[in-house]
């Protein structure tokens, strides 16, 4: 039953990335790049997370769905960037050639560009064209924008930059997990429970239990870049380590950090209990991403 409400989400992902994508507009090469990006597959874990929190709190997770695709644009925006030699310098990405391997390095940086601001404008039309909600979708826009800008993605990037072949303390790493991957899996499920109409109590609890989700969800990756297959990967085993990061794995060896995920995903699923019954589907979910193998 999980399993098929996730897909159902999922779907309704693609749908409409699909619909909010398919433009044939001149130049064609930097629409192709950015759906090249955003269809090379993925989880959709951020809009997933975004509907479901509407959903939670009794909203209609249609007037979700932008946000939720605005998400994953600004995502796959943060993938690209990430990729790039510049960066992370990888060559795949979800199975695939990471973008600027396909498209040059210019239009990767383009595309990754045209899709946060596809993403914006994805956002300010749904306001408009819901004057009703535009309060909440407001609300909503200034989660995401704060968690991609330097209080999020961005600052825990260049500090991921500059740590580089250093040792980190337990405290840096933190810092940069949390603003690079936790900041907007912690958005996405704040910025649904807005367009539901939260209240602060309501906020202030999905944001504890966001915070957990993405610290674990991290120290999972760190264990996978380790011990996971580089075929359902979809990218190369051991990068981490080839690249000079510091990770958790190197701070508290395998199983302690597997201890981690699971205790960070066992007090996450607490909160939620507030909930009731219709706190389920996201109970799930935090303990289906323990168990993932890519």
């Amino acid at each position: 039953m999980f399993k098929e409400k996730l897909r159902e989400k999922q779907q309704l992902v693609e749908k409409e990335l699909h619909r909010i994508l398919d433009i044939e507009e001149k130049p064609e090469i930097i629409y192709e790049a950015m759906r090249y990006s955003v269809f090379a597959g993925g989880k959709r874990l951020r809009p997933v997370l975004c509907l479901a929190s509407c959903e939670l709190l009794g909203g209609d997770i249609k007037k979700a769905l932008p946000v939720a695709c605005a998400i994953e644009l600004i995502h796959t925006y943060s993938l690209i960037h990430d990729d790039l030699p510049a960066m992370d310098n990888d060559d795949l990405r979800r199975g695939k050639l990471t973008n600027h391997k396909v498209y040059g390095e210019a239009i990767a940086i383009l595309a990754g560009d045209g899709l946060l601001n596809l993403g914006y404008e994805v956002l300010v039309r749904h306001a408009l064209e819901h004057p009703e909600d535009y309060e909440r979708i407001l609300k909503a826009t200034n989660e995401i924008a704060t968690a991609s800008g330097c209080k999020g993605i961005i600052g825990g990037q260049v500090v991921d930059i500059l740590s580089q072949n250093t040792e980190l303390t337990y405290e840096e790493l933190k810092f940069i997990h949390e603003h690079k991957t936790a900041a907007l899996i912690e958005a996405s499920v704040c910025a649904g429970a807005y367009i539901a109409g939260a209240t602060e109590e309501d906020i202030h609890a999905l944001r504890e239990y966001a915070r957990l989700i993405g610290f674990a969800f991290q120290i999972k990756d760190d264990i996978l870049d380790v011990i996971g297959e580089e075929e359902k990967l979809g990218k190369k085993v051991g990068s981490d380590k080839e690249k000079g990061k510091f990770t958790f794995v190197n701070i508290f060896g395998l199983e302690k950090s597997h201890e981690m995920v699971v205790e960070l995903t066992q007090n996450a699923i607490k909160i939620l209990d507030r909930f009731g019954e219709k706190a389920l589907f996201l109970k799930e979910l935090s303990n289906y991403l323990i168990e993932r193998v890519n």
